[in-house]
């Protein structure tokens, strides 16, 4: 019996019966090989064909039926074919050569040890034969499997070659030593230091896909601490940087607010597996350099970071490549909301000042709270059960509260036009003012959040503000 099972499955027979009919040698490579060591589960499948690669994927799409779609790439030599849950690239083995100012190679038709030479670590480079003269047999040329063992990332060939060539492989190093708990070979962590400023040449988008993909392991510091050391992190990211570093004036400090960042963020990941949260712990102190203050017998501050930090929200998304929409007006609320929990816990928790949170907030509250909770990085543990202890009384708070008042995306009980309506008044200031009153009263539990006592109150104020 094959060392390998997955061969037994219905895709890798129909893919090993194509190569046999078309008379070509086929390998399935690279990450599946990969994970299927690490015991990781993958339905994204690489397929390499010494010779015929489209025309391999052309011949498994027309026995899989109308449930299979393809994607040709000519000008590649690659096809990709989309079937069920599976991803399965099909490519031509073969060889690359790289011109300095792109990371696009100029390919020729190859062997599988030149394919294997072009792969970007050994542990990708993994190969086992679908073929009848092949079937089951490992390749291993460059003791991927011993890497594999090892946990280190390493390089087939030089490593200053290989990320010269391909400078988006250094991101990549990165973050497989971050997802796999892996690190990184010596000479190939020397060669990102030395190769960092290649990095200008790979799109913001790519860098900004390698990021996302380290923000979402298991423990995200670890890549952004490669990233920093490599000199990686100053060229794609320096606003995080300026984070780095402590001062004292008088016997007075400030914590180091890198790394108290990364300390969020890895709090944040234990909580939460959304991106844009993650995304939110990485920026919610982004504004304390350009706030940073020293105040005389007080020490430092950082007065109004949280809205200046959310004001740069939408430049550091735009230089990053990412999404300008409702992700990114997501990340900007939490950035600007997330000291108001933390406030509220330092202090006696009023039902008015957990209403107006709630009110803020919206249908976010949840993911704030996990953000503040991530917030607290001190190591006194006294203040550690403190902090814990009022955060849920303000949770506890929030529940009644928005079973009581119904403050989530909050809409007034009674809306302008009917204000106008009722007291017979054109669009003006004074709407405004009767609008606010309305809101200002429920905010404060004076009223109840409905209708008629909605408008019992407007025509109690409307009297009082009459000209």
């Amino acid at each position: 019996m094959s060392q390998f099972p997955f061969l037994n499955e219905p895709i890798f027979k129909l893919i090993s019966q194509c190569a046999d009919s078309l008379k070509c040698e086929a390998y399935v490579v690279g990450g599946y090989v990969r994970d299927f060591y690490l015991n990781r589960p993958s339905k994204d499948i690489d397929v390499v064909c010494v010779g015929k690669g489209i025309k391999l994927a052309e011949k498994v799409r027309e026995l899989l039926g109308d449930e299979a779609r393809i994607s040709t790439f000519k000008n590649f030599g690659t096809a990709q074919v989309k079937y069920l849950d599976y991803e399965i690239e099909f490519v031509g083995a073969r060889k690359e050569s790289y011109q300095r100012h792109s990371r696009n190679p100029i390919v020729e038709d190859g062997t599988l040890q030149d394919d294997q030479n072009r792969r970007d670590f050994t542990i990708n480079a993994l190969a086992v034969g679908l073929s009848q003269d092949n079937h089951g047999q490992l390749i291993d040329s460059f003791s991927g499997i011993e890497d594999l063992n090892q946990k280190i990332i390493k390089t087939p060939l030089n490593p200053d070659i290989t990320y010269s060539d391909d400078p988006l492989r250094m991101m990549r190093a990165i973050r497989f030593s971050c997802q796999l708990g892996f690190s990184i070979e010596s000479e190939s962590l020397r060669a990102i230091s030395d190769n960092k400023e290649r990095i200008s040449i790979i799109s913001k988008e790519r860098i900004a896909d390698e990021l996302n993909k380290i923000i979402l392991c298991k423990k995200p510091s670890l890549g952004f601490i490669t990233l920093f050391e490599t000199g990686l992190l100053n060229i794609i990211f320096p606003q995080m940087v300026k984070l780095l570093g402590t001062e004292t004036i008088n016997g007075l400090s400030h914590k180091d607010n890198f790394y108290h960042t990364l300390e969020v963020l890895d709090n944040t990941a234990q909580r939460s597996e959304n991106l844009w949260l993650r995304w939110s712990a990485i920026l919610h102190d982004i504004a304390k350099p350009a706030t940073k203050r020293f105040e005389e017998g007080r020490g430092f501050t950082f007065h109004g970071h949280e809205d200046r930090g959310a004001k740069m929200v939408p430049k550091i998304f735009s230089d990053l490549k990412l999404p300008l929409n409702e992700k990114m007006k997501f990340v900007q609320k939490m950035v600007l909301l997330h000291l108001r929990p933390i406030v509220l816990a330092k202090t006696e928790v009023t039902d008015s000042a957990v209403r107006r949170l709630l009110f803020d907030a919206g249908e976010d509250i949840d993911e704030l709270m996990l953000l503040c909770e991530s917030d607290i990085t001190t190591k006194n543990p006294n203040k550690v059960k403190r902090y814990m202890h009022n955060f849920e009384i303000v949770r506890t708070k929030l529940v009644e509260l928005e079973e009581k008042d119904k403050l989530r995306n909050w809409q007034p009980p009674v809306s302008g036009e009917e204000i106008m309506k009722l007291f017979n008044l054109s669009p003006s200031r004074k709407v405004g003012d009767l609008k606010n009153a309305l809101r200002e009263a429920i905010l404060e539990g004076l009223i109840p959040n409905d209708y008629q006592s909605g408008m019992d109150f407007l025509k109690a104020e409307f009297s009082k503000i009459k000209d």
